[in-house]
């Protein structure tokens, strides 16, 4: 019986041993810049949004920058796929540091929104791009090796951008939590370039531009719905407002359009048809749901900590801790796993399964718990998440043909970051409309010297609610705490269907063929 080609034994797609590590070292780099971005800023958001007097709009900072992802990535997948995928990857890291460096110019909120959007189309690429690449020089069995540690380079992240993050907000200041991206930004930019040799192809078909307009049309109107309350300053739906209805039926025709146009081009930048494998189609809508419901409570936790229990930014990271080990252990233990056994359906029933529960234990979240408390439940949020992430990509990649690899990764990853953009703000919607009605009632029912006459809920940060007479300060941190547990609750139900999706996964034997090889091959079979 033949053994399957594995990374350690045997060259991978004509190439060394020592080369497909040599590459793999280039994407982890690239992997780490994404990934350290979003960490890193999440940390110093209550500053950042304090400083800008914008906290009442602190998730546009982080729902810009996946909603700029969200829309290029399908784009860099396909690119991909037609042209290569070298010059689209040294194309995304070089916008990656050009944001960086607006982002610590900026002198506005605007400005910050402007140039973390930049950011955002950089960081698309490095996913994309580096997952796909991996699956060109790596065979779908071995994948796991590579694709664990590519998911615990978020898990290494999070560990350095809060901890980073804390640091710089507390010393030098936020922005330097933009300027420390361009450094790393160049060192993987000259590995990348002198390091990532790959084939280049001539594209015997057109680029599919109406679909690339139409679904980032739809995409960004799905992203402002979500955030309507945010944009205008209401406290809720007006249906009757024509900017509202106008923006929702745009919306709805974009998508519709995209769909009848994706079902007639010749080559889509989403094929339809890809749907129709149930392997697919179900690690689509997990991803789907992974972004919706694990990102958003992801992304509001260092708040949490700052501003309810008191906090520095610096501890706040520290306290993030036990999420990264389980996120560390489940994301390499289960790569190892399906390399070993060939098998994956099990690892995102397993994950979404524990995540779902661990966001139900979050909603018991007090200002007063204890931190072992609080380590155990996010210990269990990583683990979860671990078993899912890298999983699902690989189960798409293995799903389709050599020649859409790039488009399975970006469908899939597209899914997970549109979900993410989408329950970041609605969950910063249901969270910030709490927290400020909250604030309000508390801040009545003060006597009026208790209460600044500077103080107002939209320019509140870590540092200045500290400074705060001590009834007002106890009245901001049970606000926040009040707000944020019975938010959790939206996105429990999201992670049961995610749970229940992953049965309907059907496992399809994993490839030992390197992406590049089966394309080469197939291409001479049919010539």
């Amino acid at each position: 019986m033949s053994t399957p080609a594995n990374p350690n034994t045997e060259p991978e797609a004509g190439l060394s041993r020592r080369r497909v590590y040599v590459i793999f070292g280039a994407l982890m780099a690239a992997m780490f810049l994404s990934a350290l971005d979003q960490s890193i800023v999440g940390t110093a958001l209550p500053t950042i949004v304090g400083d800008l007097g914008a906290a009442q709009d602190e998730g546009w900072i982080i729902t810009a920058y996946l909603l700029a992802i969200a829309i290029v990535m399908p784009i860099y997948g396909k690119v991909g796929d037609l042209f290569g995928r070298r010059v689209p990857f040294l194309v995304a890291i070089a916008l990656f540091v050009v944001g960086s460096t607006g982002s610590a110019l900026s002198g506005s909120f605007v400005e910050l929104i402007t140039w973390r959007s930049v950011q955002g189309l950089g960081a698309g690429g490095l996913v994309i791009l580096s997952q796909a690449i991996i699956a060109d020089i790596v065979s779908a069995r071995d994948r796991g090796k590579f694709m664990g540690p590519m998911g615990a380079v978020f898990g290494i992240a999070t560990v350095a951008g809060p901890l980073l993050g804390g640091w710089f907000t507390e010393g030098p200041g936020w922005r330097w939590c933009f300027w420390t991206n361009v450094p790393i930004g160049i060192i993987a930019f000259g590995i990348a370039w002198f390091t990532l040799k790959l084939p280049s192809h001539r594209p015997s078909r057109r680029f599919d531009i109406g679909g690339a307009l139409l679904l980032a049309t739809a995409t960004s109107g799905i992203v402002f719905l979500t955030s309507w309350t945010s944009l205008t300053d209401s406290s809720g739906y007006d249906w009757s407002d024509p900017g509202l209805l106008s923006l929702a039926a745009a919306t709805l025709a974009a998508l519709l359009a995209f769909l009848v146009v994706e079902s007639r081009v010749t080559d889509p930048i989403v094929p339809l048809r890809l749907f129709r494998s149930s392997t697919f189609a179900a690690s689509a809508a997990i991803a789907l749901v992974l972004g919706m419901a694990m990102f958003a409570a992801l992304s509001f936790l260092p708040t949490f900590l700052q501003m309810s229990l008191g906090v520095g930014a610096t501890e706040s990271g520290l306290l993030m801790l036990p999420m990264t080990g389980g996120l560390l252990i489940s994301t390499i233990g289960s790569g190892q796993i399906i390399t070993r056994t060939g098998r994956y359906k099990i690892f995102p029933i397993l994950g979404m399964g524990i995540a779902t529960a661990a966001l139900a234990w979050l909603t018991l979240i007090t200002a007063d718990m204890s931190m072992v408390l609080f380590g155990a439940m996010i210990f269990t949020l990583g683990l979860g998440l671990g078993l899912v992430m890298q999983t699902i990509v690989i189960a798409a990649q293995n799903s389709v043909s050599p020649e859409r690899v790039g488009v399975a990764t970006s469908t899939n990853n597209f899914l997970r970051e549109i979900g993410a953009a989408v329950g970041t703000s609605v969950f910063s919607t249901a969270f910030t409309t709490r927290l400020s009605t909250t604030i309000a009632e508390d801040t009545r029912q003060l006597p009026a010297s208790e209460v600044p006459s500077t103080f107002g809920a939209s320019s509140l940060t870590p540092a200045n609610v500290a400074d705060l007479p001590p009834d007002l300060r106890d009245a901001i941190v049970d606000a926040y705490a009040q707000a944020l547990a019975p938010s959790f609750w939206y996105l429990v139900p999201l992670g049961l269907i995610g749970f229940i999706v992953a049965f309907f996964m059907r496992e399809i034997r994993l490839s030992t063929r390197a992406g590049m090889v089966a394309r080469e091959e197939d291409a001479a079979a049919a010539g």
